[in-house]
């Protein structure tokens, strides 16, 4: 399983801070973030930024949903 770099952006206050970078096993697939009861949607948007000399895909928020109960 290999990971790699990407950047978030947009969402609740502490993913909206542009350059937010994190690992993603697979970055060609929506990101699924665990926040207090529920989860952050992130998608590819086509977008990249150099980070520390490294090209990054930036991922948008795209919408959260609720855990299950």
């Amino acid at each position: 399983m290999t990971s790699a770099k990407i950047v978030l952006s947009g969402g609740p206050e502490r993913f909206s801070n542009r350059g937010h970078v994190r690992s993603s096993v697979n970055p060609e697939e929506k990101v699924k973030i665990l926040s207090g009861a529920g989860y952050e949607h992130f998608v590819h948007s086509g977008e990249f930024l150099t980070v520390d000399g490294e090209n990054l895909p930036v991922f948008q928020w795209s919408e959260r949903t609720k855990i299950a109960e």
